[in-house]
């Protein structure tokens, strides 16, 4: 555009113009900006080379965008290779957290469930490291046998490398929504067996985690026995653990509240949370009409009461 032109038009086209501009050029620099962060988060294998199991070492495929998901949601399937996004806190407290996203385990949220609630973490000097665990196979795949093999493996993984996060080895949780609740549990209730043939040394550490979270947990209750799923035996050496569902999630809030009273039955110091209406899959964020996006505020709390978080 030429400045002849420029200064024929009117002065408040010339306004708008220039307040065009400004907003086009800020949005790209907040793109370039989103892109820059993006490019700094650290993400690590956690198998030294394939998983077991696999012939390929491919981290996934990015399904389209849902115009209905606002703010977006991504949402990752066809994951071989297993990997850790870290998200380090400002001012660490030693404390850090593995988390696991939802998705059916033919998919993983590493936002909506992953980076969003890192964030919360993190204002309260915790790390954490959201892990990408591998996806199904096909139907007959059952679906959570992998992701327990990856979940393990991160524990130990993350206990071993703890002076490089400035991580305390005695203060690593696990964070669980949805299908990655259930495998929470299912790595609760382990009873510290592997499951998988040990690979190298880190394997020769504890995996046992710290204390959970677990958010919506999905499919723990078998409705033909009115009992928890199989596998799902809690011991007394599991850890403290903070639950969340809602009275009408399509996943029964049963499962959740049958967890709390295996914990509660080993003497194990817990807090469960059932929210009258949510649904499933909220993540961190608010729902219309409804109170759960008040659960992270009570996890927050939880946190500072077993002294770990920095905040008073």
């Amino acid at each position: 555009m030429s400045h002849s032109f420029f200064a024929r038009i009117h002065p408040f086209a010339r306004l708008l113009i220039a307040v065009l501009f400004v907003l086009l050029t800020s949005a790209d620099w907040l793109v370039a900006q989103e892109k820059r962060q993006a490019d700094q988060i650290e993400n690590v294998a956690i198998w030294p080379d394939l998983a077991p199991g696999e012939t390929s070492r491919h981290t996934g495929d990015t399904l389209p965008m849902r115009a209905q998901d606002k703010p977006p949601i991504t949402r990752v399937k066809n994951v071989r290779l297993p990997t850790i996004d870290v998200f380090p806190a400002a001012d660490p407290n030693g404390v850090g957290v593995v988390i696991l996203p939802g998705g059916g385990f033919g998919r993983i949220v590493p936002d909506l469930e992953g980076s969003e609630p890192a964030e919360i973490l993190n204002k309260h000097g915790i790390s954490a490291f959201v892990l990408n665990y591998r996806t199904k196979l096909d139907k007959k795949d059952p679906g959570w046998t992998r992701p327990l093999q990856d979940s393990q493996r991160a524990m130990a993984w993350l206990r071993k490398n703890a002076d490089r996060y400035k991580l305390d080895q005695e203060k690593i949780g696990l964070l669980g929504f949805s299908a990655g609740g259930q495998v929470v549990a299912r790595h609760l209730t382990d009873k510290q067996v592997l499951a998988y043939p040990k690979i190298d040394e880190v394997d020769d550490t504890s995996h046992r985690a710290d204390f959970s979270i677990l958010i919506y947990p999905w499919n723990m209750y078998d409705a033909k026995k009115d009992s928890l799923i199989a596998a799902l035996e809690v011991q007394n050496d599991a850890p403290p653990t903070f639950i969340v569902h809602t009275s009408d999630d399509r996943s029964s809030s049963l499962g959740a509240v049958l967890f709390y009273a295996g914990l509660k039955k080993a003497g194990v110091e817990s807090e469960l949370h059932v929210y009258a209406n949510g649904g499933h899959g909220y993540g961190v964020r608010a729902k219309p009409n409804s109170n759960i996006g008040t659960w992270s505020a009570r996890m927050e709390d939880w946190l500072k009461t077993r002294g770990l978080s920095n905040q008073k």
